[in-house]
């Protein structure tokens, strides 16, 4: 774009951008004017320069000795604003065991890209921060880390154990004992006057059958399910109830359906589709990133890290990028045009951009065939690349009954299932993948196995038959991409070479979100970057792992048992395995399609769990305990959907919720058991991806929890809910001698403290322990406050290295362990997948069909395999729907008064010609509507949207989290209508029009994640 063009469209948003303030912005200006006459509470500023500013939270005397601010002190804690979870620091005033304000710890990584050693004493690492030399170790919070912490004292917030007083959804509660919480939900009974309900006792049957005619489904201990948000240092706690005590097979999580879609794609290349591995650009040596369906400094993980790098990246004069997006996102500005680039793109049609950029990059010497050609592990240290791929693999080809799967040497009776066969690129005969030699890149030649002439491709090859289906023109017209642009991105690719990166993630929530995320993550295998510095790397991970540790075993226990049986989301288990299939297959039937999708190769399904249950398929749930989860205001149509049915206690008799406010789903529950916070709680997280050193955050109570306190000293909370829970039931692996510490001797397991400084204890002495915490470290860091705690539950020689974990805020790798040379530290050692045989020999249960194991487009489809557009035509729904993260709002963070006042909704984008067609003018109320429901909401018009999408920003358009009253014991809740501003996507979501028996809403055709882009749509002024 040309730098007039530039100026033009810059010039209109800075039009629209003063209208927007004027219109959404009149009444924080109005305080903030008041604020600054009379105080921001109507109280007089202590001073005309510095207001009602804090003390600095340390003063330095000339002499340069760091002083304690009075009565204050400065505890590392971790954020949950995002997922990120950063490291941050937290200023405590200890008389009122209030937190005044939130800061970056330096230690971390998330907060320091450039952390000191983790044994530099924190007074030393204090005092680093101070004065202009502060600048270079500087430590920060994001706008939603700085401001999270007043949600410990907001009006909002649940302190109380609730039992609904009328029916669910209606807001009345009364509360109730912790005893009588336990009685009622363990033993069940006509606990609300609707008829029986089995208790937890009752449903926990470890030996019968949930459904005798379907063995595979389990036991009838699968009718609970739990879910939580995600890991955010409380999950191998959760679990170990979950799995291992109460013996249940369904557990799910936020995960599996925010951004499961990039996360299947990223599994699929990385060859793991057990934990979905993923990578992160290495910020700090790329040269070129093109970032595909995220926008670093927005979006995308690690939020903050990210765009902390790519500002000095980019200023330094070492770094170009260029987004792609619906919408103009915040990391692109006039001021970095001369490094960054914003290429606009329809919603849903990443995947052709990304086999557009496949084709190009073949046609024009662009993909690294040195790289490719290498089979195997021996061959890569041969010819000293960073990583392998199987691009030489061979593919075996239909009509074979096993096509889509790897030939092997077994195949040809020389060799044993393991090892795969490729063609030697000098002699052009069959070797072992093994072998130290290059490989020939393309092949298509027929092989004899078993005396019957087979057919057998390259998986390079299959990949470029998929991405020479169409021609450049044909994806530019998809997508909307110009050809010119596609070859321009395609030059700078090669050009760059292994310091050119394509970053992906939450983007790829559409309707081929598994199949978009797997085609553009393939980019950076055909570059040869995976593992290289500057290149695609892979996350350090944890330090270590904290549970089975060297001093403690907090996975194992006497009485553990193992889940058995079918995920409640048919998931991880081949529908030709089941006996549904069977029972066709006897009877002369075809098998397909299946009643719903079953999704093998994906995780546990929070979008298909309920759906499931309330159809029945496989099997019913009869109880639900949630941990934080709020499914109906995340997964697109599953308000007005599952919201509905979770209202009739018929369909799911026992709903119980743990959480510290009352979202849009909790607000459904029979019980809400109220949750510590974040600074009020324990736990042990790593980073998603993105950091290069072994990173592990310890988080732990830096204030007194606001929740009731127990007999034993432990506040209520999901730990303390659990371990009295258990202790109840008499389940294993909690109470008495649960946890047996590495001399054999037994512990305890009563209180949260029991579980996680023994975790805390592991984290210390992994490897190389790390050394005792001074008296001053656990001073400063108010961390000798849990001393007395530390002192009875740890032993002697343990209690000072647990502190020095707890001052740090966690353990940390020091910054020069993330390379080693021209590669990344942490190296992917599989094979990367550009043929995944796992998708190749998949057969989808609603067509029949087997799904190729290659990038693929398809567009976005729904379970039955049709287009979204058969159904819903351009002409009758002429828009597309789409989202973006917003780099203040969050999805729970509504309450968060400091960022509700910087921005308190969000607008409806539209493109300045689209509005001119719809007779909509900017600042005019609009109708969106899509064929799953309406919204309401004012215009953004604007010229930096695509043409033919509606964007709306996520966070807003709440229901529940303090914005409509509730009544407890018949007394209102504090509640303030305007926390429900704005406007959610989700609410648009839609049912899926070709699942007829058991419904649910859309979702990726082959994965099951949550589909949140591109939905069909039309918009009219209202």
């Amino acid at each position: 774009m040309d730098k007039k063009r530039r100026a033009l469209l810059q010039a209109g948003m800075i039009a629209g951008g003063t209208g927007a303030f004027a219109l959404g912005y009149a009444d924080p200006v109005n305080k903030a004017v008041k604020g600054l006459l009379n105080g921001t509470s109507g109280v007089p500023t202590n001073d005309a320069i510095a207001g009602n500013a804090l003390q600095p939270e340390f003063m330095m005397s000339p002499d340069g000795e760091l002083t304690m601010a009075e009565h204050q002190v400065v505890s590392p804690v971790q954020c949950f604003g995002c997922w990120t979870q950063c490291g941050l620091r937290a200023r405590v005033d200890t008389r009122t065991n209030r937190i005044l304000r939130i800061a970056g710890n330096p230690y971390h990584p998330l907060s320091n890209p450039r952390a000191p050693a983790q044994e530099t004493p924190v007074r030393e690492v204090f005092t680093q921060l101070a004065g202009e030399a502060g600048l270079e170790h500087r430590s920060t919070a994001c706008a939603r880390g700085a401001a999270l912490g007043e949600q410990l004292q907001s009006p909002y917030r649940l302190t109380r154990i609730l039992k609904r007083a009328g029916k669910r959804g209606e807001g009345k509660w009364q509360s109730i004992g912790f005893e009588q919480l336990l009685q009622e939900v363990v033993e069940g009974g006509n606990l609300f006057g609707e008829g029986h309900v089995d208790g937890l006792r009752a449903i926990r049957d470890l030996d019968t059958p949930v459904d005798a005619d379907n063995p595979e489904f389990g036991p009838r201990a699968n009718q609970l399910l739990v879910t939580n948000a995600g890991d955010e240092g409380r999950d191998s706690f959760l679990k170990r109830f979950v799995f291992n005590s109460f013996g249940t097979r369904n557990f799910g999580h936020h995960g599996s359906y925010c951004g499961f879609g990039f996360r299947a794609g990223s599994g699929a290349l990385f060859n793991d589709l057990n934990k979905f591995a993923h990578g992160k650009p290495d910020w700090d040596h790329a040269r070129f990133v093109l970032c595909i369906g995220t926008s670093p400094a927005q979006a995308g993980n690690p939020f903050k890290r990210q765009g902390r790098q790519l500002a000095e990246a980019r200023s330094e004069g070492g770094l170009d990028y260029v987004v792609v997006a619906p919408t103009l996102p915040n990391s692109i500005s006039r001021q970095n045009e001369e490094r960054g680039r914003w290429v606009p793109i329809k919603p849903a049609t990443d995947d052709a951009l990304a086999l557009a950029l496949i084709r190009w990059l073949m046609e024009n010497d662009g993909i690294n065939q040195t790289y490719l050609a290498q089979p195997g592990s021996a061959a890569q240290a041969a010819a000293g690349e960073p990583s392998h791929s199987n691009a030489t693999h061979l593919v075996i080809q239909a009509p074979h009954p096993e096509a889509g799967r790897l030939l092997t040497a077994a195949d040809l009776g020389i060799g044993d299932a393991d090892t795969q066969l490729v063609v030697n690129a000098e002699s052009d005969e069959l070797m072992p993948h093994t072998s130290a030699r290059p490989a020939a890149l393309w092949v298509n030649r027929v092989v004899q196995i078993q005396g019957v002439p087979v057919q057998v491709k390259s998986s390079l090859q299959c990949l470029k038959e998929s991405a020479f289906g169409k021609s450049l023109t044909d994806y530019s017209q998809d997508c909307g991409v110009p050809v010119p642009i596609i070859e321009g991105l395609g030059r700078e690719l090669k050009r760059h070479g292994r310091q050119a990166v394509v970053d992906t993630h939450g983007g790829m929530m559409s309707g081929n979100a598994f199949y978009t995320a797997f085609a553009v993550l393939t980019l950076n295998t055909l570059l040869g970057n995976i593992n290289a510095r500057g290149g695609l790397a892979p996350g350090a991970g944890g330090v270590s792992s904290v549970e089975k540790g060297p001093r403690y075993d907090l996975v194992n226990f006497d009485g553990k048992i193992a889940p058995k049986g079918l995920f409640l989301s048919r998931n991880r288990f081949a529908y030709e395995n089941s006996s549904e299939y069977k029972r066709k297959l006897a009877a002369g039937e075809s098998p397909y399609p299946a009643r719903a999708p079953w999704f093998s190769f994906s995780s546990p399904l929070l979008t298909e769990h309920l759906a499931a249950a309330f159809a029945g398929y496989p099997y019913r749930l009869k109880a639900w305990i949630s941990h934080m989860t709020n499914p109906l205001y995340g997964i697109g149509g599953a308000q007005k959907f599952l919201g509905e049915q979770l209202k009739d206690p018929a369909k799911l008799p026992l709903f119980i919720a743990i959480d510290g406010f009352i979202n849009e789903t909790t607000a459904l529950a029979d019980y809400i058991v109220p949750d510590t916070l974040a600074y009020e709680s324990w736990g042990f997280t790593k980073p998603w991806g993105g950091v290069p050193q072994k990173t592990t955050t310890a988080r732990w109570p830096v204030v007194t929890p606001a929740t009731p306190a127990l007999p034993n000293g432990d506040h209520l909370g999901m730990e303390a809910f659990i371990i009295n829970l258990a202790k109840q039931m008499e389940l294993p692996g909690f109470g008495d001698n649960a946890i047996t510490d590495s001399q054999g001797r037994r512990h305890g397991l009563h209180r949260s403290s029991d579980f996680y400084l023994r975790a805390a204890a592991n984290l210390a002495f992994a490897g190389q322990p790390v050394p005792d915490a001074s008296a001053d470290d656990l001073m400063l860091t108010n961390a000798a406050r849990l001393m007395p705690l530390i002192s009875d539950t740890l032993a002697p020689d343990e209690r000072r290295k647990a502190g020095f974990i707890l001052s740090r805020g966690g353990r940390f790798a020091p910054f020069e362990q993330g390379w080693e040379g021209a590669m990344m530290k942490n190296r992917v050692t599989d094979t990367l997948c550009i043929w995944n045989p796992t998708i190749g020999s998949t057969i989808h249960s609603m067509t029949g069909e087997k799904l190729p194991g290659c990038a693929t487009q398809f567009g976005p489809r729904f379970a039955d395999g049709s287009p979204m557009r058969e159904h819903y035509p351009e002409r009758e729904w002429p828009l597309l729907v789409t989202s973006y993260k917003s780099h203040l709002m969050s999805s729970s963070s509504i309450g968060a008064e400091r960022l509700r006042m910087i921005h308190p909704e969000n607008p409806i984008s539209i493109n300045r010609r689209d509005a001119e067609r719809a007779g909509i003018q900017h600042g005019q109320p609009v109708r969106l509507i899509t064929p799953g429901g309406q919204v309401e909401g004012i215009a953004l018009v604007r010229d930096g949207i695509v043409q033919g999408a509606v964007a709306i920003e996520h966070g807003y358009g709440h229901t529940e989290l303090g914005a409509r009253p509730h009544r407890v014991d018949g007394t209102p809740m504090a509640a303030n209508p305007r926390l429900g501003a704005g406007v959610n996507l989700n609410d648009l979501g839609l049912m899926d029009p070709t699942r007829k028996d058991v419904a649910n809403v859309w979702l990726d055709w082959t994965s099951g994640a949550a589909v949140r882009q591109g939905l069909p749509a039309r918009i009219e002024a209202v």
